[in-house]
């Protein structure tokens, strides 16, 4: 288990050993929400790494993850706990056809612990990294009963009362922006938004995660990405599209793009058939025109 970094160097250093690129504002904010225990709340377009940040962190600290995936109608019984009724049932009938007491049917043993549960009980190696992942898929409800949670890390389970993490757990909440997250949770949190990286550190990122492509190869692919980022589609792609076209690439033993290549790996990179149907013929030829002439010396 490594140490929690004591500088924004450190964050930055400890990122980068996981082969996550980390600019310095964001090496900032990580750094005070380790140093100040607060939550950290990422927000930005899909595919920008913001989970990558919460799996990085996890790794590089030796913690464990523990992951929350929302979504829509998501409920605080769901996220927190639940009995196992089934286990229950077959007690009942297993003191029943032996004559004997049944055991305690809402004790730890028929427990199910979910994500925000089990992240309050002690772990070995330390606190873990507690990821609640696309917050904005959520309702106000949930906003509600999550913001009681992280107040106070503990969760009231009326059987058992309440129970309190021995040590706050280090929380990640990340939102795509489809709807507003209420101002009185992002009080709670240190905030980031998580923007599209910049050329050359694309190019940093696409080294550290496809080491394997030419310097060529990705220089074309993070331009043409970019120039992409800035046309009217529907589903803009994100770093991790760039990560998943360079390593397609590097499978069919691509060198350099050319027109046939985009053409038949564009699912990589777009996800919407209306976006893939303007890409292919003569407009995928005339963005890579561009791009070329762009990068020329």
């Amino acid at each position: 288990m490594a140490s929690i970094p004591q500088g924004v160097e450190e964050v930055q250093a400890l990122l980068a050993g996981q082969d996550y690129v980390c600019d310095r504002p964001l090496g900032v904010v990580v750094f005070l929400a380790l140093r100040l225990g607060r939550p950290l709340f990422l927000e930005g377009e899909a595919g920008v790494g913001k989970t990558e940040i919460a799996k990085a962190l996890a790794a590089g600290l030796g913690r464990r993850l523990i992951r929350l995936q929302c979504y829509e109608g998501l409920d605080a019984a769901s996220a927190v706990y639940e009995w196992n009724f089934a286990a229950q049932m077959v007690a009942i009938r297993a003191a029943e056809a032996t004559g004997h007491e049944p055991p305690d049917l809402f004790g730890d043993a028929f427990l199910i612990r979910r994500p925000l549960l089990e992240a309050m009980r002690p772990q070995e190696g330390g606190a873990p990294v507690l990821l609640i992942d696309e917050l904005d898929r959520t309702d106000e409800p949930f906003e509600a009963f999550l913001l009681e949670a992280l107040s106070d890390f503990q969760v009231t389970i009326p059987e058992l009362g309440t129970i309190r993490a021995p040590e706050p757990p280090i929380v990640i909440l990340t939102s795509n922006r489809t709807r507003e997250v209420h101002d009185a949770l992002k009080r709670r949190c240190l905030y980031h938004w998580v923007d599209y990286p910049s050329f050359e550190r694309e190019l940093e990122i696409l080294a550290a995660r496809a080491p394997e492509a030419s310097e060529r190869l990705s220089r074309e692919v993070v331009a043409f990405v970019q120039k992409l980022r800035g046309e009217d589609l529907f589903k803009r792609p994100g770093v991790a599209e760039s990560i998943d076209w360079a390593k397609c690439l590097l499978a069919l033993d691509v060198l350099e793009l050319g027109p046939d290549v985009i053409a038949d790996t564009l699912g990589a990179i777009l996800k919407y058939q209306d976006d893939i149907a303007r890409l292919q013929g003569s407009e995928a030829a005339r963005l890579l025109e561009e791009v070329r002439a762009g990068l020329a010396p």
